[in-house]
């Protein structure tokens, strides 16, 4: 049973907040609580909002397996913004915000009006915005916000479209009813959330149920389906959910 929820940003709505754990980085070796994923998308999208991110205004983030992507989608649909994931960035990109590995900062000569903000390590120039630095100093709040159901969330640039909260909690609730999902369930991202489906399967589908979101590494992370991973850490195959066969 999944809960009905409005907006993304309801999924990290203050009442949400719990020592339950909803999103672990294999990389990291590292598992935040949902009372972690609540503060940091406020924080994320208080950083957002420092470095000009409005209402409407696009955010491209790099879809690598990392927790910050999903943090700044959070942030970001907070503000009402659209985030756009895409690995192959134009080093002139126009949108209010640009999020990338701090491996990356040195291919970026953004234009007035765009900020470029890295994460995973101290950024070398001094005009990037320091990802997490500026997180871990924010104010974890964020002021009520009121936003339209029907509103874009996302952009896919490969599809020129745009999905919005309601497109995006629909298929949620699908996918989570499709995998039978509840407060235990931990979905490994398998797929670049560089698709809107897999934002919505293997992102959005564990929070609407209280679950977990997994971003698994190395051979774990081949072959791009989200799926159920039980507790002793197995991927039951007719658990497993192919992005395909998501409808957003």
């Amino acid at each position: 049973m999944t809960e009905e929820f409005s907006l993304v940003g309801d999924l990290v709505a203050r009442e949400r907040r719990s020592e339950r754990r909803a999103l672990h980085a294999a990389a990291l070796d590292r598992t935040y609580s949902y009372f972690d994923l609540c503060n940091t998308a406020y924080k994320a999208g208080n950083v957002l909002s420092h470095v000009g991110v409005r209402e409407g205004d696009r955010v491209v983030v790099d879809p690598g397996p990392h927790p910050q992507p999903i943090f700044t989608f959070l942030g970001a649909a907070l503000l009402g913004a659209v985030t756009e994931f895409s690995s192959d960035i134009d080093p002139e990109c126009d949108a209010r915000a640009v999020v990338v590995p701090v491996e990356r900062e040195g291919a970026f000569d953004l234009p007035g009006g765009s900020k470029l903000v890295a994460f995973g390590g101290d950024p070398d120039r001094p005009g990037t915005t320091h990802w997490e630095q500026e997180v871990w100093s924010e104010n974890p709040a964020f002021p009520p916000t009121f936003h339209d159901p029907a509103d874009p969330v996302i952009r896919d640039p490969d599809a020129d479209r745009t999905y919005s909260h309601a497109d995006l909690l629909a298929a949620a609730r699908d996918a989570a009813d499709a995998l039978d999902l509840d407060t235990d369930s931990r979905v490994a991202v398998r797929s670049s959330v560089s698709d809107p489906r897999t934002v919505a399967a293997g992102v959005l589908a564990p929070l609407v149920t209280g679950g977990a979101i997994v971003l698994p590494t190395g051979d774990d992370a081949v072959d791009a389906t989200p799926a159920v991973v039980a507790g002793d850490g197995s991927v039951p195959e007719e658990r497993a959910l192919d992005v395909a066969d998501v409808t957003v």
